[in-house]
């Protein structure tokens, strides 16, 4: 019998609940197709939980995220909670979940589909062969660094303070090495080590780590210089690692190359199999409720799941083939079709998914 896995399932705002309903009903076609046995767990985060609990993290939610072997969430905030405090934005509780569950990296592919390739902005012979990931250090960097503001010389100053230490850098490194031995065997780590001093340290850091790797081939690029070839030559990247503030910024742009963002699954990962799954996309208010949101980026986090954490690789491919094969039928949603009138809904594309999900 099939060990029982269990999944924190966490909603979220906007759309997050409608695409989160079609990647459960994937969870349980997997089930019937592969004999898995999930056992999910649902809890409140964001904007809602702001509103019911009065946190964005109730405690509730993360006792059980805690108790599971990865957690699925959809998306949180929205113009709503713009305008609270710092403490109560949804925004807050994601990075105070990455760091109550230890999670250290978010992992991005960018996956280019044959049928999609006029969707994107790029050409098609620019975006021929592009199957790339993003490997971005969470916790640490300018966005953890001291913050203040002060009087200065004319008048008031801000200071951001970018710091990394080596046990940060190696293990997000490795991790991004280990990843890059499962693919094409190229790793291109990304720095700004000809100005700054925490590019140095993780430029030494890397090269002092690349000779346990030696199947892996290194490319050093600076950040200016990886943002103008992901538009210039973007199938010639495998992983991409690099520290938290490039990342976040790399990540979008090659998100972009896709021609969608509503495409795009993501992960972030701790120490050992547990992870984080969602959809780059975010709670899109302005659609919610219509039932018209592309629920293919939290179905292809589903597959990351199983890829990543569960080691269920033959259901992976299983899923991540469904999806070509309802978009070689010519199926789509608003925000990736050509003929918006043609368009289906939310719920239509994630039956039509679950229907081609076979081994």
């Amino acid at each position: 019998m099939a060990e029982v896995k269990k999944i924190a399932v966490i909603a979220g705002d906007g759309i997050g609940p409608e695409v989160v309903a079609e990647a459960e009903k994937v969870l349980k076609k997997t089930e019937e197709v592969f004999g898995y046995k999930f056992e999910t767990e649902h809890g409140l985060f964001g904007g809602i939980a702001i509103d019911e609990t009065g946190t964005p993290l109730p405690q509730d939610t993360l006792e059980i995220c805690r108790r599971a072997d990865a957690v699925l969430l959809g998306a949180v905030g929205g113009p709503k909670w713009d305008n609270n405090p710092k403490e109560l934005r949804p925004e807050t509780g994601l990075l105070g979940i990455r760091k109550e569950l230890g999670l250290f990296s978010n992992i991005r592919p960018a996956v280019i589909f044959d049928c999609l390739k006029d969707a994107s902005t790029l050409k098609p012979e620019v975006l021929e062969g592009t199957d790339l990931i993003v490997v971005r250090e969470l916790t640490g960097g300018i966005y953890f660094g001291d913050k203040f503001r002060r009087e200065g010389e004319h008048g008031e100053e801000a200071v951001d303070t970018c710091v990394y230490n080596v046990q940060e850098v190696e293990r997000i490194v490795r991790q991004a090495f280990e990843i890059a031995r499962t693919r094409r065997k190229k790793l291109a780590s990304v720095d700004k080590a000809n100005v700054l001093e925490t590019s140095r340290l993780w430029r030494e850091t890397v090269n002092r780590i690349a000779p346990d790797y030696p199947d892996v081939e290194l490319e050093h690029v600076l950040v200016d210089n990886c943002a103008m070839q992901l538009l210039r030559r973007p199938s010639s990247f495998d992983v991409i690692v690099t520290e938290n503030m490039f990342g976040d910024i790399l990540s979008d742009e090659a998100a972009m190359l896709t021609g969608s963002i509503g495409m795009l699954s993501s992960a972030s990962l701790g120490e050992g199999s547990f992870g984080l799954y969602e959809p780059v996309h975010g709670s899109a208010p302005d659609i919610a409720g219509q039932g018209i949101s592309n629920p293919i980026a939290t179905i292809l986090s589903v597959a990351l799941m199983f890829r990543l954490t569960f080691g269920y690789h033959e259901a992976a491919a299983a899923i991540e083939n469904a999806v070509k094969e309802v978009l070689d039928a010519g199926h789509r949603t608003g925000d990736i079709a050509v003929d918006k009138s043609r368009a289906i809904g939310t719920v239509e594309m994630g039956d039509l998914i679950v229907a081609a999900i076979r081994k």
